[in-house]
């Protein structure tokens, strides 16, 4: 099986817990072109990524749809394991 790297470079986590023990990821790489959000398992593995026109519109969706800014929340920094680069797909 050919599994592809993603060159993903912003660290700047996001998270949704979706059951006991499971998250979803999302890292958010923008340029002057729009944003991408790469959504990735507990695993590292890329499973899903969307296009914005910008970042600030990346950053609405990713909170209405229930995602979290790692950064912002210091008991989910003690508590969870992020996803480690390389990412895969």
């Amino acid at each position: 099986m050919n599994e592809e790297i993603i060159p993903i470079t912003s660290r700047d986590y996001w998270f949704k817990v979706v059951a006991y023990l499971q998250q979803n990821w999302a890292l958010l790489d923008s340029d002057e072109r729009g944003a991408t959000v790469w959504f990735i398992g507990d695993t590292s593995w890329v499973f899903d990524q969307m296009s914005f026109p910008s970042a600030e519109e990346a950053l609405r969706a990713l909170t209405r749809n229930g995602f979290r800014r790692l950064a912002d929340d210091e008991k989910a920094q003690r508590v969870l394991s992020l996803p480690k680069p390389p990412f895969r797909r």
